[in-house]
């Protein structure tokens, strides 16, 4: 399975974008993004390249469902470690 992880642009060189994962930042390439971003928008990225952006009105939720698949996963591990 493949995951795409959203971020958020706070920089733009060119075809190179600074994104804030959750206050990680990192380098990301923008060429094969499909639509023009700028500072501010919100893009997916997939092995270090934005591959879409993501529309004003799906930020919240695109968040609120990776926050829910983190906390689940630090559940998960949690448990895990309790059992061992």
């Amino acid at each position: 399975m493949c995951l795409g992880v959203p971020g958020k642009i706070v920089e733009v060189d060119d075809l190179v974008a600074k994104v804030d994962f959750w206050g990680v930042c990192r380098d990301v390439a923008l060429h094969v993004v499909d639509e023009p971003v700028a500072v501010g928008d919100y893009v997916l990225v997939h092995v270090g390249f934005a591959i879409r952006r993501i529309p004003p009105e799906d930020i919240a939720q695109t968040l609120e469902f990776y926050r829910e698949l983190v906390e689940e996963e630090a559940t998960e591990a949690a448990e895990e470690a309790r059992r061992s």
